[in-house]
């Protein structure tokens, strides 16, 4: 069974203090990259939030998100009067030595000035983090769901295309016909018609046609691109992770197929290894998405 890269999964909960969610996309990628974004209160979890990741999803370019929306209950900021009255005196003082009289805005500038406000910033408890974790596990599981039944899909759309190409792969053998014989009837016409029948040496001849005519012989590259979509089709069955064998396979069908076209040498056998490569193209783009 396949998997996609592809996944997206959401799970939101809500406390008197505040509403939790998380969100999780993932897109393919070779090796997991992963990207967090985290309010300040989850940045000492966040090795255990991507490890979390990495456990479920394995690989892919993958975002998560967690968000605090603050509920009532959450504390204000309050004013940090140490630092306001230090600022206010050394105004003071400036005020002073320049000679300005009028000081009556300057609590004003003062508050503008930083760290004039200070935020409590409670530590996150085990009981949130087991809420935060819970409702990862379950975004997670969403995502992989996901993944799942996209891979479903890609599944069907890989064993449509194999399948076209051996059907492709069998036609070669009726439009291939006497091709052999017809390519030596040609060689014999022209070397006839160049040096004449009676100075052709017939042993010599049937010996060098015999070493020609084989380099056009293509059953061997039929019987193995037989049996790599036979392998591929088995590949996507197996359980755990099958793309980069996928992919591999993909490969070596290709150059199957490409060693076909060089020693086609006929319109007509031509086209359906131009048919083959177009039903490979979306194979290999599709097992780049494939976990």
């Amino acid at each position: 069974m396949i998997r996609s890269m592809t996944g997206y999964g959401k799970a939101m909960l809500e406390t008197p203090q505040r509403k939790i969610t998380v969100e999780i996309k993932s897109l393919n990628s070779k090796q997991a990259d992963i990207n967090t974004r985290l309010p300040w209160i989850c940045k000492e979890k966040e090795l255990d939030i991507r490890n979390m990741v990495i456990r479920k999803l394995e690989r892919g370019k993958i975002d998560i998100s967690i968000g605090f929306d603050t509920m009532d209950g959450e504390q204000a900021p309050v004013i940090n009067k140490n630092n306001v009255r230090s600022y206010y005196d050394q105004m003071q003082e400036i005020s002073s030595e320049l000679g300005i009289k009028d000081n009556a805005g300057l609590l004003a500038i003062v508050m503008r000035l930083p760290e004039t406000l200070r935020t409590e910033k409670p530590e996150l408890t085990d009981d949130e983090w087991q809420r935060i974790a819970g409702l990862t596990e379950e975004a997670l599981a969403m995502a992989d769901l996901y993944r799942l039944e996209e891979g479903k899909a890609m599944e069907k759309d890989l064993s449509k295309s194999v399948a076209s190409i051996l059907n492709y792969l069998d036609n070669l053998g009726a439009v291939e016909g006497d091709r052999i014989s017809r390519m030596r009837e040609k060689l014999t016409a022209t070397l006839k018609e160049a040096v004449g029948s009676e100075n052709i040496d017939k042993n010599r001849f049937e010996q060098e046609l015999i070493f020609y005519l084989e380099k056009f012989d293509i059953n061997e590259e039929k019987v193995r691109l037989k049996k790599h979509c036979d392998y591929f089709l088995e590949t996507m069955k197996t359980e755990g992770t099958n793309g980069k064998m996928l992919n591999f396979i993909s490969q070596e069908m290709g150059r199957e197929i490409n060693t076909i076209g060089s020693k086609a040498n006929d319109a007509a056998m031509q086209k359906l290894v131009v048919m083959m490569k177009d039903e490979l193209e979306k194979i290999k783009e599709l097992t780049l998405n494939i976990l």
